[in-house]
């Protein structure tokens, strides 16, 4: 193979697809439950829709300038990208519908109907009736667009219904006026509410249970809505929106920070469309009359798809007590050594501790959140908060610390992509409540995830905290597999108070004694720990790299690791998402495995280690190997010394690189290959991890 620019790296949007075809491998996974895979096309609609208004919107924006983009874009010009992107989305919706389709006819054959308008009976049809008249059309809006001056904004959120009413003609008195008459059309839109559950389910008297689509219950109503109008035909076909979600910052100076984002977030609701899906039985001059109205171009992304958008709703599903249909949820384990009844700081004070969620439990950061909000000895609680929970116990917890007359000072991101207008929210709780807030770096977003704890001690400030890779949000917390080290290591907790010291005073850049901080130092450090294992390998020492991330797109990167990989070093790499790294190619990278796995929760951990001629190094942190990470944002990479731990984390990784149920192989095809071997025992990876602690919790209790 060629090593030229072209066919050294895979073209990180198609690879995000990719990512997204996995998903949607799962929802057509019949080994899956039917319920969940549900679930997993919601999340591949609720993905695809992202991406749109952030990646596929950022390539339009290049192509909208005049600008070709083939040297970000890894040689194809922006045109030619946005192209492919459609062409790549259009089989992949057409892939999700027939997916639809089949767990629809496995959903009858457990007695689950999920029935449209024209399928109701009788006892159905008067609660439709009813439901309509009482729950739905008080929340509908109704617009008949023919007569407006300006077409009214379309959100990127909801769903409609495009709707068209022919006419009724009048009688005509001549021959002539009869053959050249036309009919008179209307137009109108209806937006679905989301104030109400997508899905209805219906009464019934026999062990069938049936759902209709709120979509559904509107269309048996049109005559309700339109009953004014004397109309000979009427049809509704769905239509949706995705839009621009750039943020576009005013610059005014006697705003507040708060008052700039808020303004944004408002502002994106009439961003630029970059895609409108259809249904494609819709009539052609209906979809004409909207494409017009609407300014949908060229450049756009106009995809035909099924009776029903918006799939992302899939994720709520109604499980209707049928739990035979769901996977078992599993009991979070217990932390060897910590105790949810006991002090937290005394533990933490003597030895390192590591939480594996949702393996094991995260009650443990609530607790040691509580404990600190009430402890006499606590004077200070710092934090980074990107992305929260909808009832926050964090939140709690640290507004009762304030409170109780600590000093909280909360580092939250309020440009955390989609949740912008919740973290606003929650700064204004937080602000009101004597909680001091800080607001970032100008030009970074901060991604890090740190606490620290500052503890009087024997007249001494003995500090605590947390270092994780994600989010302090209890509820991801439950499907994100995330670690989260707890530590008291006197240096560590020095750097992390340096970084809350760099928040404070942007223009001052700390050294760091153990973190590896982005924006400044993370990149440069990685190098060095790749260049030792080259080296390594030169001096004919064992030499291996083992890295675990959602992302790794960063050309630098890569070229390192192809640089390893030539040297002879082992690299094997866990990535669930983008992978623009090509593996086992001759000559360029052929000491590289690179697997991804998919499976009930979301891997989210980013795990580092270098083989260091025997003696690893491990790191966990919060950035992928992406160039924002590295480059653009404040992220941090904390070492794991503990000897215990470092032993755990090794044991894990190979956990997952045994995977062989749930993994597949990245390559250049990105054809999202199973990583099964007919030789070997079916080994999936999240099942085994959970096995993997609860043995351990056996063991110990066999040794007490």
């Amino acid at each position: 193979m060629n090593n030229t620019q072209e066919n050294r790296y895979i073209d990180r949007e198609k690879s995000w697809l990719a990512f997204n075809a996995r998903v949607l491998q799962e929802a057509a996974d019949e080994t899956v439950p039917l319920l969940d895979r549900l679930r997993f096309l919601g999340i591949f609609s609720n993905n695809l829709d992202e991406f749109f208004r952030v990646r596929y919107a950022a390539i339009r924006r290049l192509n909208a300038a005049g600008i070709s983009g083939e040297k970000l874009l890894g040689g194809v010009s922006a045109q030619e990208l946005l192209k492919e992107i459609t062409e790549i989305v259009i089989e992949q919706q057409s892939e999700s519908l027939r997916t639809l389709s089949v767990i629809e006819k496995q959903l009858e054959k457990e007695n689950v109907y999920i029935i449209n308008e024209s399928e109701i009976n009788k006892e159905q049809e008067n609660f439709i009736r009813d439901f309509f008249i009482q729950k739905v059309s008080p929340e509908l809006v109704t617009i008949i667009l023919n007569d407006l001056d300006e077409f009214p904004l379309l959100k990127d959120t909801s769903g409609y219904l495009a709707v068209k009413l022919v006419l009724k003609t009048q009688p005509q008195n001549t021959i002539l006026s009869k053959i050249i008459q036309k009919k008179e059309v209307r137009y109108a839109v209806i937006e679905i509410p989301k104030t109400i559950n997508r899905f209805v389910v219906l009464p019934s008297n026999s062990d069938k249970q049936y759902i209709i689509l709120l979509d559904d219950v509107i269309r048996y109503n049109l005559h309700s809505i339109f009953n004014i109008f004397d109309y000979e035909s009427i049809s509704a076909h769905m239509i949706k929106i995705t839009r621009d979600a750039e943020l576009d910052i005013d610059s005014d100076l006697n705003k507040s920070f708060i008052e700039k984002i808020s303004s944004s977030v408002k502002e994106r609701r009439v961003g630029e469309p970059v895609r409108f899906v259809y249904d494609q039985s819709i009539e052609k001059d209906t979809l004409a009359f909207f494409l017009t109205k609407m300014n949908i171009d060229s450049t756009d992304s106009i995809i035909p798809g099924g009776r029903y958008h918006n799939r992302r709703d899939y994720m709520d599903f109604p499980n209707l007590g049928r739990y035979d249909l769901l996977a078992k949820p599993i009991t979070p384990l217990p932390v060897p050594g910590l105790s949810l009844e006991g002090s937290i700081f005394d533990k933490i004070r003597e030895k390192d501790y590591l939480l594996n969620a949702p393996y094991q439990s995260y009650s443990y950061l609530i607790k040691f959140l509580r404990e600190a909000a009430l402890d006499p000895k606590v004077v200070s609680i710092k934090i980074t908060l990107y992305r929260l929970a909808k009832n926050s116990q964090i939140v709690s917890s640290l507004i009762n610390a304030a409170k109780n007359g600590k000093k909280v000072t909360v580092q939250i991101e309020l440009q955390a992509r989609f949740d912008e207008a919740s973290n606003i929210s929650y700064a204004e709780m937080m602000q009101t409540e004597g909680v001091e807030l800080i607001f970032g770096v100008k030009g970074l977003k901060v991604h890090s995830k740190i606490c620290v704890i500052e503890r009087l001690e024997e007249g001494k400030v003995k500090r605590y905290g947390f270092i994780s890779t994600g989010n302090f949000n209890e509820s991801t917390a439950k499907v994100y597999t995330d670690v989260t080290l707890f530590t008291s290591h006197v240096q560590i907790m020095r750097d992390v108070s340096k970084i809350f010291e760099f928040f404070d005073v942007n223009y001052r850049v700390h050294r760091y004694k153990h973190l590896l901080v982005s924006p400044h130092y993370t990149r440069s450090k990685f190098v060095k720990l790749i260049d030792k294992e080259i080296m390594n390998a030169n001096l004919g020492r064992p030499a291996f790299i083992k890295l675990k991330m959602n992302s790794l797109s960063d050309y630098k990167m890569i070229d390192k690791l192809y640089e390893a990989s030539r040297a002879g070093v082992k690299v094997q790499l866990i990535i669930r998402g983008i992978c623009s790294l090509i593996p086992g190619v001759p000559g360029m990278s052929e000491n590289i495995e690179a697997i991804s796995i998919v499976d009930k929760f979301l891997e989210h951990s980013r795990v580092y280690i270098f083989g260091n001629n025997g003696d690893p190094e491990i790191y966990i942190s919060s950035a992928d190997f992406m160039t924002r990470n590295l480059d653009a944002r404040v992220e941090v990479s904390c070492p794991i010394y503990d000897e215990e731990i470092k032993k755990e984390m090794l044991e894990t990784f190979e956990i997952g690189l045994k995977a062989n149920v749930k993994a597949r192989l990245h390559s250049e095809k990105l054809d999202n290959k199973y990583r099964k071997q007919p030789d070997q025992k079916m080994f999936r990876a999240q099942h085994e991890m959970y096995n993997y602690y609860r043995d351990k919790l056996e063991v110990i209790a066999e040794n007490l």
